[in-house]
């Protein structure tokens, strides 16, 4: 058919079908960026509004613009400023969406809300050693104040001897039209969250295991889960701190992730800045339920203490048994299959909020953690009953939470909660030299 005619058909068609349509084949391509018809679709929707306008002005700007413009732009321009000027048009209602802070959490008010409204949704890109990609789209996801827990299942996995990364994705629907839903399979921006190498998944990431599958954890937050008998993918798991979530699930691109803004050095002449006023939010949960959820205030820390370039930050003091918190119910991690569903014993989700003294957010993680057993804390209370602790670490710092399990009422008790903050990360912060 000849290129005439179908430019003609290809201009009765909306943004979005005439992006489909440039994925059909290289000629469809070349026509579907057309400037033409793209200057009537960007004219349409960006043109000023005025109410005494005839109801030809659109096509009359679109007329004017397309003498002015079509000759001296490559093609495919009118469509690059189409779709860029509606991303950035939503992004920017994201923006205010995520304007409000919660004071108690130091974390936007509105995360839910803003997900709801832009239609994010999260995928996994299995890549192959040969260079094929898989593309699975999230089947499950869990929300919650501190964090967004997404998994994905199903029975299509690809051999796991063939693959070698894993690359997890923010995916964005270019044309979200919100209260409507968006189309499920129209244009989509992607934005690559973290990136992981699947020979990563070693006998020191094994996290736990019950009678069906192997946990594997692969920071930052990705949590993979083997059968036994075939070791090969059941599921993934992956939690995500909603601390700059929106943004890093939009903003990066598909081959690098989103850079948060430079921190600027606070302003604060005191002499104990960056060493006092933190606030503490710890969350362990599993499958909506949640063992705990504490906050801890003013926490302090000193520069006595330096070890291997950390600083100490204690919220659970081992002496003092008025501290001590008990967790509720069992520790388990729960997943799911399309065939069977198990809960793997002493793993949980952790969601860390850790807030400077002005309340904004100073260290934020997500992670799959393990309860392990160990020797009795030196300090701690003298009962009967099996010690254990969860520990978590990363370049920002690491925490170490110490528990002891009353066997007269089967609970645990949290004996001992200290965090280690990296003193270079506090110098950058606030500008200090400790």
């Amino acid at each position: 058919m000849p290129a005439e005619i179908l430019l003609k058909i290809l201009s009765y068609l909306d943004a979005a079908t005439l992006l489909c349509m440039g994925c059909v084949n290289r000629r469809f391509y070349h026509l579907a960026n057309d400037n033409l018809i793209w200057i009537r679709i960007y004219s349409s929707a960006f043109s000023p509004k005025r109410y005494n306008w005839r109801a030809d002005s659109v096509q009359k700007t679109a007329e004017s613009v397309s003498l002015l413009s079509v000759e001296d732009r490559e093609a495919g321009y009118w469509k690059k400023e189409y779709v860029m000027k509606r991303m950035t048009s939503l992004k920017a209602a994201l923006a205010q969406v995520l304007k409000p802070v919660n004071l108690y959490t130091g974390l936007p008010e509105k995360t839910k809300e803003a997900l709801r409204m832009s239609g994010i949704s999260w995928v996994i890109i299995l890549r192959e050693k040969s260079g094929k990609e898989h593309v699975l789209e999230h089947v499950d996801l869990f929300i919650n104040d501190s964090s967004v827990t997404i998994a994905w299942y199903g029975k299509a996995w690809p051999c796991l001897a063939a693959l070698s990364t894993l690359d997890l994705c923010g995916v964005l629907p270019v044309f979200a039209d919100w209260p409507k839903p968006p189309a499920k399979n129209g244009p989509r921006w992607c934005s690559l969250v973290a990136k992981y190498s699947l020979s990563d998944m070693t006998d020191s990431a094994v996290l736990g295991c019950d009678r069906f599958v192997r946990l594997f954890r692969l920071d930052p937050g990705l949590l993979v889960g083997l059968w036994k008998r075939e070791e090969e993918l059941a599921f993934v798991m992956a939690s995500l701190h909603v601390s700059h979530l929106v943004e890093r699930s939009t903003l990066g691109s598909a081959t690098a992730p989103y850079q948060l803004p430079a921190h600027g050095a606070l302003a604060d002449d005191g002499p104990e800045r960056g060493l006092r006023g933190y606030q503490l939010h710890v969350d362990l949960h599993s499958g909506g339920a949640f063992c705990l959820c504490s906050t801890f205030c003013n926490l302090v820390t000193d520069t006595g203490g330096v070890d291997s370039g950390y600083v100490q930050l204690v919220a659970v003091h081992p002496q003092n048994s008025a501290e001590h918190l008990p967790l509720i119910g069992d520790v388990g991690l729960c997943w799911r299959t399309e065939v069977v569903d198990g809960c793997v014993q002493s793993c949980s989700i952790m969601d860390v909020t850790l807030l400077d003294e002005y309340g904004k957010p100073f260290w934020c993680f997500s992670s799959p953690v393990c309860m392990r057993a160990s020797p009795s804390p030196r300090d701690g209370p003298r009962c009967a009953g099996q010690a254990s602790r969860i520990d978590y670490e990363d370049a920002a710092g690491a925490v170490r939470m110490e528990l002891v399990r009353i066997e007269a009422t089967e609970e645990y008790f949290i004996v001992s909660l200290v965090l280690r903050l990296s003193l270079a990360r506090i110098n950058r912060w606030f500008g200090t030299r400790y």
